[in-house]
């Protein structure tokens, strides 16, 4: 009897809260995600070595997310497991279950707020911060981001302090391996955007705070790197035009003094069809990221620290993806030619031409590092499903092999295929 009252009193609630106000201004929407990909493997990441053996195998992203609105409060919670087919036991009493978004964001009025949680940090174009949403996890951040915004401004300043956990005494030295990738962070970003003029314009400077202390002794020692820039975009009658600029000062993990940077620049028109829908889409971009060849008092290798590299680098994912051979940072030259052609409002494919090469000079090498091409082909199967598929190639350097290894004679590919399940199964406003 009493789990029938119970049940009872839950489904009163939204009807006893509708009766107290007559404006319905409460929203609580839930999703769920299902997101598998197979991916066969012949030299992503790494180029492998003549006599390797591809890999294959099939990733899986379960997500389920809540989130609650009212007008001068939000709230979400995401919940995930993520991981490989039969990776886990049929009888599994330890299952990888983690919070990947967990926040509230307070509305104080007149466009000041306050965020704080666990929350993904994604601005402009996503080279600096990003989601990393190819990733079956993606990343995220635990930070505080107090902002504010109006028809023509946005302003964020973002805070967090990283530790590995609850402690009594001894300092705030701080184990980064298997932890977030920094101990603290400040950054602030500034946004403006014009309905009247074709052209937007971001501003980025973040201070990263990096342990480097003894973690024999637990004494702390943080050094601080800066990276400070702007991101600008232009739009219009088909254009689409955007560049950045990054510099970066300060000390690295190593405590060597830092002076990097790096430029990009893309150019895009869309092609109109006679129903006015573009349908052609041709790219050309180039990215610098300054290198590192020694024989200086400076180290000068950029980090694009925690964006999605996924995004510009190549899918291969060869390029801050994944690492240079020890000892190496050369930086990286990437000049891309690509076109997308969208079939229907269902269908849309690219293609994708990149040249690589080294920034810096390294000693007794040749700059060129390799050719890739990748194409990818979207599906927008049904309401909330889409199923995605690519296949590339890269063409190595006898470069390549020294910074990333492997063998450049060996046939170097890729591909895969994924269903993403996406769909909001409630709603309910009160």
């Amino acid at each position: 009897m009493k789990t029938t009252y119970w049940a009872m009193l839950l489904m009163l609630l939204p009807s006893m809260a509708y009766t107290q106000t007559t404006e319905k201004e409460n929203d609580f929407s839930m999703s769920i995600q299902i997101r598998p990909r197979a991916e066969y493997r012949n030299g992503a990441l790494v180029p492998r070595n003549e006599g390797e053996e591809p890999a294959g195998f099939i990733n899986n992203r379960a997500r389920l997310s809540m989130e609650y609105k009212r007008s001068d409060l939000q709230m979400k919670i995401s919940a995930q497991h993520v991981g490989v087919w039969g990776q886990d036991p049929q009888i599994d009493k330890n299952g990888r279950f983690i919070m990947n978004e967990a926040w509230a964001k307070l509305n104080f009025g007149k466009g000041f707020f306050a965020q704080l949680g666990r929350q993904s940090l994604v601005y402009d174009d996503e080279r600096i911060l990003g989601g990393l949403d190819w990733n079956i996890a993606g990343r995220y951040h635990d930070a505080l981001k107090l902002g504010y915004a109006n028809p023509n401004n946005q302003l964020h300043l973002i805070f967090a302090f990283n530790q590995n956990d609850e402690t009594k005494i001894g300092g705030t030295y701080y184990q980064q391996n298997g932890a977030q990738p920094y101990k603290n962070m400040q950054t602030f970003w500034y946004h403006y955007f014009s309905s009247y003029t074709p052209f937007d314009a971001s501003l980025l400077f973040m201070n990263l705070g990096m342990e480097t202390g003894d973690a024999a002794t637990k004494e702390s020692h943080t050094r601080y790197l800066q990276t400070m820039g702007t991101y600008i975009t232009y739009k219009d009658n088909g254009w689409n035009v955007d560049g950045a600029f990054y510099y970066q000062m300060g000390k690295n993990l190593n405590a060597e003094k830092v002076s990097a940077f790096m430029a990009s620049l893309q150019v895009a028109y869309a092609f109109a069809s006679s129903s006015l829908e573009p349908t052609w889409t041709i790219v050309a971009s180039a990215d610098y990221l300054s290198g590192n060849s020694g024989g200086s008092d400076k180290y000068k290798a950029f980090n694009p620290l925690y964006g999605t590299h996924h995004k510009f680098y190549g899918a291969m994912d060869y390029f801050y993806a994944s690492d240079f051979v020890s000892g190496y940072a050369p930086g990286l030259f990437d000049k891309r030619l690509g076109v997308l052609f969208r079939a229907s409002d269902k269908v849309d494919m690219d293609l994708n031409y990149h040249h690589f090469s080294t920034a810096a000079k390294l000693s007794g090498l040749k700059k060129a590092l390799g050719s890739e091409m990748d194409y990818q082909i979207n599906w927008s199967v049904m309401k909330d499903v889409k199923l995605s598929a690519g296949y590339s190639i890269m063409r190595g350097t006898e470069t390549m092999d020294v910074v990333k290894g492997g063998n450049h004679k060996s046939w170097q590919d890729w591909g895969w295929i994924s269903v993403n399940i996406n769909p909001r199964v409630l709603f309910v406003k009160w």
